[in-house]
């Protein structure tokens, strides 16, 4: 996939830039792309697939993430369907180091940003606690916004419900290094997952043999390339079950030869098996 360099300039009288979009998710733009902006994204429901850096897996009942400068990320409409709200919050760096950082207060802040290198989605009662606040942001005058932002700042910086999504690797500095190359590994799988795929023909579109290709990806990635294929088919797989695809359709939609090892797979990477997955998903979307 093209990483996208996007070109962000605050909103007129405000340090950052806000938007809140309410519209079709099938309309909604979801490139992978990135900027030098720090970024906060708020899905205050629905389902989608959240992809930052390397790390892609499937959020409902909402979505809130802090994402790094400079780390890879698509839009949050993907893989999502019908009505989609979105409240998105972009900083530059220099709003940080002039007007928060400097304040002995905010240390704790500084540990934040330290974390949004790896990308960090919010869980529990603190993403309900921050999506309420960034309702109220989108409603204030420019004023109210910065201290409520910073206030928000504070509620991340200080809670402990959150996942770190890329934990191993600071992907914003390793996307650059190898763009060109990841791009094309990541391509590769994006378009032929569904199909058996030959590990000896993504090492020859990077110019590799196959045991350099192996060593490279597991020494940029921390991840084995079968590994991350069968997480990645795994997403493809939790999406394909929610869109009431039996189990055995979805394990061959998703490039697995048979369900026995679909299945394995499946429970290795989410700890449920499939029939579980898709019960649980089942009776979240039934009125209570």
């Amino acid at each position: 996939m093209k990483v996208e360099f996007e070109i962000i300039q605050p909103d007129e009288g405000s340090s950052f830039r806000l938007l809140h979009t309410k519209t079709m998710a099938e309309e909604y733009p979801w490139e992978y792309h990135c900027h030098p902006e720090y970024e906060i994204v708020c899905v205050p429901s629905g389902s989608g697939t959240r992809h930052v850096g390397n790390h892609m897996s499937s959020y409902s009942n909402g979505d809130l993430v802090f994402i790094g400068s400079n780390l890879p990320h698509a839009g949050f409409g993907l893989n999502a369907s019908g009505p989609h709200e979105e409240i998105v919050l972009q900083v530059k760096e220099e709003v940080f180091h002039q007007s928060i950082l400097s304040r002995p207060e905010m240390i704790v802040v500084q540990r934040l940003l330290e974390n949004s290198k790896y990308g960090i989605y919010f869980t529990g009662g603190a993403k309900e606690r921050i999506t309420k606040r960034l309702n109220r942001l989108t409603k204030l005058e420019p004023f109210e916004k910065f201290i409520e932002f910073v206030s928000i700042l504070q509620l991340m910086a200080t809670t402990e419900e959150y996942e770190l999504m890329n934990p191993n690797i600071v992907l914003s500095s390793l996307i650059k290094k190898n763009n060109d190359r990841l791009q094309k590994i990541f391509t590769y799988v994006e378009q032929h997952f569904h199909e058996e795929v030959d590990i000896r023909a993504v090492a020859a579109l990077v110019n590799l043999s196959v045991p350099s290709f192996c060593n490279y990806f597991k020494k940029t990635v921390h991840t084995t390339f079968t590994d991350f294929l069968n997480k990645y088919r795994v997403q493809k797989a939790c999406i394909s079950l929610q869109q009431e695809k039996t189990i055995a359709e979805t394990c061959f939609e998703c490039g697995f030869n048979n369900v026995p090892y679909f299945n394995k797979v499946f429970k290795t990477i989410t700890r449920k098996t499939p029939s579980e997955f898709k019960r649980e998903k089942l009776l979240a979307t039934q009125p209570a």
